[in-house]
């Protein structure tokens, strides 16, 4: 296999030619039509993927069926979740489906496992993807802890408007992507719509008023802002 796919990964581009080698020689590239999915809870991971083309979704399904989307592995990315699974040789606690087709490099377990004990480089590679991630995810605790739904509705919908102009999702999907009930979106979109920003029909959502949306979601940092101007000093006495 030609190891051109080495270039869109910069962490893999430092590897010694030695380790390059192993690489291309023992992994394989992949295809994965949209909507399917790709690992799922229970299953034990066989190989790494590291994303050349195409989005893959990645969620977590309670007992109770309500869905949470915890992150989206784009092109150039690998997923931290099959990171960590092959690392502590534990099965998938969530699953991953592709939003898009998608082409993929897959480096088996056997590899995986031969470079991170050999190869400082690979293994720097690897665990700055995962530190990265890990980051993201503490924020979305937080974010479902602390941030209002109305400003997290509105940053998501920026962030998957991605240049079109409108969403394809359902309220329920919406509702996955906050880790919130159908029903608080329902009820959110209906007031961006009445305020004029969105406008909805089945299946879609139009960002009529981008700006109006970025108003609100910018609202989040503003708040940061004055309550980290406002917080009191701490005492130096004892």
């Amino acid at each position: 296999m030609s190891a051109d796919w080495i270039k869109q990964f910069p962490g893999l581009s430092r590897l010694e030619p030695r380790v390059q080698d192993v690489l291309t020689r023992k992994s394989t590239v992949i295809a994965v039509p949209e909507g399917t999915v790709i690992f799922g809870p229970g299953k034990s991971p066989e190989n790494l993927l590291l994303l050349l083309q195409g989005r893959v979704r990645v969620q977590q399904v309670s007992e109770a069926g309500r869905e949470i989307v915890l992150y989206r592995v784009e092109a150039g990315q690998s997923c931290v979740l099959t990171t960590a699974c092959l690392l502590a040789h534990e099965n998938y606690s969530a699953e991953g489906i592709a939003e898009t087709n998608v082409r993929a490099v897959a480096i088996p377990r056997a590899v995986f496992d031969d470079l991170v004990s050999q190869s400082v480089t690979f293994r720097d590679f690897i665990f700055t993807a995962y530190s990265r991630r890990i980051t993201d995810l503490f924020q979305i605790i937080e974010d479902i802890a602390f941030q209002r739904v109305d400003i997290r509705l509105a940053q998501r919908l920026i962030d998957l408007e991605r240049g079109t102009g409108q969403i394809k999702a359902t309220h329920q999907q919406m509702a996955a992507e906050l880790g919130t009930a159908r029903e608080v979106i329902s009820r959110q979109l209906g007031e961006f719509q009445r305020r004029g920003w969105i406008r909805q029909s089945r299946g879609t959502i139009e960002l009529v008023d981008l700006a109006g949306l970025e108003r609100l979601a910018a609202l989040d940092m503003e708040a940061a802002g004055s309550l980290a101007t406002a917080r009191p000093q701490a005492s130096t006495h004892t």
